[in-house]
């Protein structure tokens, strides 16, 4: 890789993820600069853009944990690749299951930190949960 392609930011989507949100709302699900990848907030999206597990925050979590790891994998990274991320609660009292998902889900020797914030709605209000995320590959 040269320096230009270092630095040059690229757009990572995943075909497992729905286009049309981000396609509306103009966004990327992940952004490549380097080594760097910037992962949008992870919602409960399925691959035809429907809501997985309405109501249900355990559903949920895993399918922003099977999105995140998408994005990841997508840009030739794993899930211990991830550096850092910022989750967002409807309701803070959710925590501990979020937290017993991410133990499921890092397993490698370095956790990436854990921001938690308490948010009054998400995007829709079907969404529980919302994960966003840095990912360093190596």
């Amino acid at each position: 890789m040269n320096d230009a392609e270092a630095i040059t930011p690229k757009a990572v989507m995943p075909a497992s993820l729905p286009s049309e949100p981000a396609q509306r709302t103009v966004y990327s699900y992940g952004v490549q600069v380097g080594n760097a990848l910037h992962i949008s907030g992870m919602v409960a999206f399925d691959a035809d853009g429907s809501v997985v597990g309405e109501g249900d925050i355990e559903t949920q979590t895993e399918q922003v944990f099977a999105n995140l790891r998408s994005v990841v994998e997508e840009a030739g990274g794993t899930m211990a690749d991830i550096a850092c991320t910022t989750t967002y609660l409807a309701d803070v009292a959710s925590a501990p299951v979020v937290n017993a998902a991410r133990a499921r889900h890092f397993t490698g020797p370095v956790k990436p930190t854990h921001t938690v914030v308490g948010v009054a709605a998400l995007a829709r209000p079907q969404f529980l949960v919302e994960i966003s995320a840095v990912a360093y590959l190596s």
